[in-house]
């Protein structure tokens, strides 16, 4: 049995050259009704963190502006979303990162038999005296804030409406979140959590590595945020860029209460 969304999709073309901005005539954003196979998909919530309060990290709070943001979608969006998906026939799997608070959990024990030894790390440059100084110089920024963010990482925990139930599948790379898509036939991974426009795109267990396996990548709108910057706060607007940029290259955009109200229907 399938059931059906609204993908949101991008359509980047036809540039006008006849005008002062030839982007500007692009068709942009579409929509269609679309089959999804629940056997075949998972959503994916990558770094559902509890990363404490303003008050325990202020340090970090003031490096990661998103977080309250985050902490928002988790008490808001995460807990009738995580209870359609686990009444549905779709899996629910958690990338995590930043820790050990993961490990024992059951869902990680059975996703490190699956996967089997780690894959060899990627083989890297060698460093010299130039390239060290440049690093250093970009690592010393904020340095005021660094314990805070240290100790945050060090209490790091999965917030509460985050945390797996049962033998919920949890991966911490691309390497094992591959090895529990084998194992479950899942080849339609739809993203939740944080941040879209840098985790989910681009680390271990994100868009960018799972994609070259073949797995189709799209994202749930309502329940990303983005790191954003002085300039982009204010209207997201890298969260914006991050749905388009998803929309692209990987999948499609869905609305969260179109798939609530997809699963609903299909099992009532």
């Amino acid at each position: 049995m399938t059931i059906k969304l609204a993908a949101h999709y991008y359509e980047q073309f036809d540039a006008d050259y006849t005008l002062d901005i030839p982007a500007e005539s692009f068709e942009g954003w579409k929509s269609a009704k679309m089959e999804i196979a629940p056997e075949h998909t998972a959503i994916v919530l990558m770094h559902g963190w509890d990363t404490g309060m303003l008050e325990q990290y202020p340090g970090w709070y003031r490096m990661v502006e998103y977080l309250p943001r985050a902490e928002e979608i988790c008490r808001t969006i995460f807990p009738q979303l995580l209870s359609s998906v686990r009444g549905s026939g779709i899996k629910l799997f958690h990338v995590v990162g930043g820790g050990d608070y993961y490990k024992d959990y059951p869902g990680y024990s059975n996703t490190v038999r699956l996967a089997g030894p780690e894959s060899a790390p990627f083989e890297k440059i060698e460093s010299e005296p130039i390239l060290d100084k440049l690093r250093k110089f970009k690592v010393q920024l904020g340095n005021h804030n660094a314990e805070d963010v240290q100790n945050g990482f060090e209490n790091l925990d999965f917030a509460k409406e985050a945390k797996p139930v049962g033998d919920e599948g949890i991966a911490k790379d691309t390497h094992q979140l591959f090895a529990l898509c084998k194992e479950h036939g899942v080849n339609h991974l739809i993203y939740a959590g944080f941040a879209v426009n840098w985790c989910l795109l681009l680390s271990p267990g994100g868009m960018a590595e799972m994609s070259k396996h073949g797995v189709m990548c799209s994202v749930l709108r309502q329940a990303v945020t983005a790191v954003e910057n002085k300039e982009t706060a204010r209207g997201q607007i890298c969260k914006q860029i991050a749905l388009w940029r998803v929309a692209l290259a990987f999948g499609y955009v869905f609305d969260v209460d179109d798939l609530i109200r997809a699963i609903d229907s299909t099992n009532s």
